[in-house]
């Protein structure tokens, strides 16, 4: 039994991303609301005032936060989504392991150390300090 790859069609549902930029803005015309005095005794100009700035800004941030995710979602490679990664994720590809440093520094061999290990490929992860 193999599982089907992952696909960016299985990432990108359509209706979690619009729900989840729907409850946003839920939440932001909400805030608006209770920020502009729409629930307390205002005259009826102040209310629709409340009602215009707050369905603005949940418009907004319905775009907003619809655009981001999905932004975001375009990033994301789909066949490493379930890929397991059992080594630290900052450390380049061909760093040697913890004990090899140290056993490395005792016999003072400078062709294990980890800047003799160094490829050029930009992927690595971050580039060793410089002494």
């Amino acid at each position: 039994m193999t599982d089907k790859p992952t696909t960016r069609k299985d990432l990108m549902k359509p209706i979690q991303l619009l729900g989840l930029a729907f409850v946003a803005a839920l939440f932001a015309g909400f805030v608006t609301l209770m920020s502009m005095g729409f629930f307390q005794t205002r005259p009826a100009d102040e209310i629709q005032r409340a009602l215009v700035v707050a369905a603005v800004a949940a418009g907004a941030t319905f775009i907003v936060v619809l655009v981001s995710v999905a932004l975001m979602l375009l990033v994301v490679d789909p066949s490493k989504v379930t890929a397991t990664v059992d080594r630290p994720l900052l450390l380049p590809q061909d760093a040697p392991d913890a004990d090899a440093p140290a056993a490395a520094a005792e016999s003072g061999d400078p062709s294990t150390t980890a800047e003799s290990d160094r490829s050029s490929d930009p992927d690595d992860g971050p580039a060793a300090p410089k002494p």
